[in-house]
């Protein structure tokens, strides 16, 4: 061992670098905890009725999202449009605007003529928006797993025109053939030969 590096063990300073730590995605409940605190930045007067009923969308909207984004896929982009509207878009737009006094934020043009709450309701329109059409997507791809689940339905049993009727080789049994009416109960058919 060399003197540096007998040097370096007393010191600590040959040991290896720790290894950066890399957050995974967030969980559910991180999301829904992120979602949590944005309603209460806003709760109980702190931002105009126009901003808060526009947040109110964007957090309900992302709610009934996220039980759904696995349905998107590891790494889709509308999945990461979710996770980061609830974790930093949405909570940034708000903590921005209420770091402004009110009456300056409301009054003052700041952008072409625009106050802050106008700024910050066109973001929340937006953010809105793009979670209506991330939400839509998910529930259309659900919708047409439904549909072609029924198309092989009807390729498979016959078309649905029949009445409900299966349509496996044989006429359904009208209600005469397969009730007794004095008994109420199911009789079996009689002259079909098996």
């Amino acid at each position: 061992m060399t003197l540096g590096g007998l040097f370096g063990r007393i010191t600590g300073r040959d040991r290896e670098p720790d290894a950066a730590l890399i957050p995974g995605p967030p969980t559910t409940e991180d999301l829904l905890a992120a979602l949590d605190r944005v309603e209460q930045l806003v709760a109980g007067g702190a931002v105009p009725p126009v901003v808060g009923s526009r947040v109110a969308r964007v957090v309900r909207v992302v709610r009934e999202t996220i039980p759904r984004l696995g349905r998107l896929g590891a790494g889709s982009p509308q999945a990461y449009s979710v996770m980061a509207t609830a974790t930093d878009y949405l909570p940034e737009a708000v903590s921005g605007y209420l770091r402004l006094p009110r009456e300056w934020a409301d009054s003052r043009p700041v952008d072409r003529g625009r106050t802050s709450l106008m700024v910050l309701v066109d973001q929340l329109d937006l953010l809105g928006s793009t979670m209506d059409q991330v939400f839509d997507a998910v529930n259309r791809a659900d919708a047409a797993a439904l549909v072609a689940h029924g198309r092989f339905l009807a390729e498979k049993f016959g078309s649905g025109s029949t009445g409900g009727a299966l349509g496996l080789g044989q006429a359904p049994a009208g209600p005469s053939d397969a009730q007794s009416p004095s008994s109420g109960r199911l009789q079996p058919p009689t002259g079909r030969q098996a």
